[in-house]
């Protein structure tokens, strides 16, 4: 059961800090089908094939399968209480969009990620309009998958993705270790919040699940990630995922063209 007087007292603290920590926040039949489908999605290839698809965008090739046309993907993406969470002042407000979802299952014994954030506004806007991610650990952390390492206030610092890549993934003073969450957590990070996933001293025998998926708020143009964003937004409406209550979460207008991350650097 997810403690919500302490949701609360966390959201009064994330303009500050940047993250809560929500752990067992799904319910364990969405998160039984959602390991089926990360398995099918990796197992596959599709994984492999949207990468591809990204790395290689002057191609035009468009992946059959998306993330959202998997059942329990779709509904992780609209799951009525994270929705309900968003709309919070603290976090996006009333009226926020859908930006990208990405599934994934990693070997315990895989390597980290450098320290990095993940705002697509530029630098200097003043992160004025917020971004969030849900990153959704479906079968929890423990000490021997990887911790998820962030730094607190970090999302206040006007600096780029990288601007703290080259620390790798050591450890920085005010960090937060979180390596310890129950199957069915999730953690929400303003997007601009460096962090890291750490690889584990002494790695388990088996895989590290994570469902990471973002949210903004509306009132600015943000330009997608992946190159057939428009896709993943028609298989949402088809589906009818956003139902009548978030009409504008899936809205084509709330976005610009796509552009390759090399491409924006340099504009």
């Amino acid at each position: 059961m997810v403690n919500f007087g302490a949701v609360d007292s966390q959201l009064q603290c994330f303009r500050e800090l940047g993250y809560l920590v929500l752990p067992g926040w799904l319910p364990l039949d969405l998160v039984e089908r959602l390991t089926h489908e990360v398995n099918y999605w990796v197992d596959a290839g599709w994984r492999q094939r949207s990468i591809d698809a990204c790395a290689r965008p002057a191609d035009g090739e468009v992946p059959e399968v998306v993330e959202l046309d998997l059942a329990a993907h779709g509904e992780l993406a609209v799951h009525p209480p994270l929705l309900e969470l968003l709309s919070c002042n603290e976090l996006l407000g009333r009226s926020f969009v859908f930006h990208h979802l990405h599934s994934d299952r990693r070997p315990c014994a895989g390597g980290g990620k450098s320290w990095h954030h993940d705002y697509e506004q530029p630098a200097g806007d003043r992160r004025r309009h917020p971004m969030v991610h849900a990153l959704h650990y479906i079968r929890g952390l423990r000490p021997g998958t990887g911790g998820l390492a962030v730094l607190p206030g970090s999302h206040r610092e006007p600096l780029g993705k990288d601007a703290r890549g080259h620390l790798g993934t050591g450890p920085l003073p005010g960090e937060v270790l979180i390596d310890e969450l129950p199957p069915g957590s999730t953690v929400i990070l303003h997007s601009a919040l460096f962090h890291t996933r750490r690889p584990p001293a002494a790695p388990e025998t088996g895989a590290r699940y994570m469902i990471d998926a973002s949210y903004c708020r509306t009132g600015v143009r943000w330009p997608p990630v992946k190159p057939y964003w428009r896709q993943i937004l028609d298989v949402a409406n088809r589906r009818g995922l956003a139902r009548d209550r978030w009409p504008d979460l899936f809205a084509e207008r709330h976005f610009t063209e796509y552009v390759r991350p090399y491409e924006r650097t340099r504009t």
